[in-house]
């Protein structure tokens, strides 16, 4: 099935996408692998926009059997999963790299760090202005508006159930 904004490089059997291919979602995330029948099928690896990948034997759309590894490196194992547990809260680049001098520490997988515009907030995703209520990603493009859902709650603690409407969702949901 293809999607408004994807691409498909490769054949098609029957007007269905089928073989080896390369095939790009709206999010912009790339799949290059085999396809059956308009699905993923055999093996393919998804590339996600923030570097990390998901290798996988995949059956009629269906991940079977995969590996998941972030940007940095770092395979995720579900059996034998230690990074960041209870014993040992160091990230993947101190593991890799050891620990900073005191008074360097750091504060996110990322070394060196992120750099966040003056007067906007990090959202993992993206950064947040909050003087236009704009979220928009690391490379500078358009995510989303922060508006809706700060009304959605403002409607919510408004209503007769609740008595009391949280200031910040006062101040902010009226847009």
């Amino acid at each position: 099935m293809e999607y408004t904004g994807s691409k498909y490089i490769g054949e098609y059997v029957d007007g269905r996408m089928e073989g080896k291919a390369k095939y790009i979602l709206p999010t912009e995330t790339i799949y290059v692998g085999e396809m059956k029948d308009g699905v993923f099928h055999g093996e393919g690896t998804l590339y996600f926009p923030s570097g990390s990948q998901y290798d996988a034997v995949w059956e009629n759309g269906l991940a079977i059997k995969g590996t998941y590894t972030f940007a940095d490196g770092l395979h995720y194992d579900e059996k034998n999963w230690h990074y960041c547990d209870g014993y040992d809260r160091r990230f993947y680049t101190e593991i890799l790299n050891g620990l900073k001098p005191a008074g360097m520490a750091q504060l996110t997988n990322m070394d060196p760090p992120r750099k966040i515009p003056k007067g906007y907030y990090d959202c993992g995703d993206g950064f947040y202005n909050p003087v236009t209520r704009v979220i928009k990603d690391y490379r500078n493009r358009f995510l989303r508006n922060a508006g809706r859902f700060l009304s959605t709650l403002q409607h919510i603690f408004s209503s007769s159930t609740y008595k009391y409407v949280h200031p910040y969702v006062q101040m902010y949901a009226h847009t």
